[in-house]
């Protein structure tokens, strides 16, 4: 048991939904969803993706909805998570993702960009009982960019219509996630 009286069974609930919080993460930013993405920060949080943007988390949702037009695919794919609880409510942690994005090249085609992440987070439970990122730092450790020959599925999202569970719905989280 933790010096700070939390149970071990608690623990684990909250890393687990600390884990979700990044899963979810990754699913508002490939399905273009902002209100999910508004729903998954403190409303004090901050987010620096490197030389692309740096400020506040609602900021940052604003900066990725004008650039989901553009996105002709997204796709982000959690590796490992290391989370570590400071107490009840809060925690750290480490995610490390792969991400492929198939972007305009500004000529009329489309490149292929794929990082290697590691995201650096600060996780708060907010009132509402849901944990919520209040800090993250992402750092690229692989970089690469090439010309793209793929074809992207086009269409609508059929996890919407397939999944019956609020998880997989668009929008922000109801509580009983």
């Amino acid at each position: 048991m933790r010096q700070d009286n939390t149970s071990t069974l608690e623990q684990l609930l909250a890393k687990d939904a600390i884990r979700e919080l990044a899963l979810l993460y990754c699913r508002g930013v490939d399905r273009k969803d902002p209100a999910l993405l508004r729903d998954l920060y403190t409303a004090d949080a901050v987010d620096t993706h490197g030389d692309t943007y740096d400020g506040s988390a609602s900021g940052y949702v604003d900066f990725l909805e004008q650039a989901f037009p553009f996105m002709h695919y997204s796709g982000h794919h959690v590796c490992n998570h290391l989370i570590s609880l400071n107490g009840p409510d809060t925690g750290d942690g480490e995610v490390y993702a792969v991400a492929y994005h198939v972007l305009p090249d500004g000529n009329g085609g489309w490149i292929e960009d794929f990082m290697c992440v590691r995201y650096l987070d600060h996780y708060r439970k907010c009132t509402d009982g849901l944990w919520r990122f209040a800090k993250r730092l992402v750092t690229y450790d692989f970089h690469k960019q090439q010309p793209s020959t793929g074809v992207v599925r086009e269409g609508a999202e059929p996890s919407y219509t397939m999944h019956m569970s609020s998880l997989f719905k668009k929008g922000a989280r109801t509580n009983g996630q």
